[in-house]
């Protein structure tokens, strides 16, 4: 095979291989925003300050 129609042939190839990957490829963006906010969402239940229990002490006696 010629080298000049060997690289056209590749490149045909590599623009319709780039062409599917962008079709097929899923927008990404929505979901790594929900994804973020809600990881923001549980991290900030997660350090919320929980009430300490009353402590139970039985009364000094002097």
């Amino acid at each position: 095979m010629h080298p000049d129609i060997h690289v056209l042939l590749h490149n045909s190839r590599a623009a319709e291989l780039q062409a599917e990957a962008a079709r097929l490829r899923a927008p990404s963006h929505g979901l790594r925003t929900r994804l973020g906010w809600a990881l923001v969402e549980i991290g900030l239940r997660l350090a919320q300050e929980r009430p300490a229990p009353a402590a139970v002490r039985a009364p000094r006696t002097a």
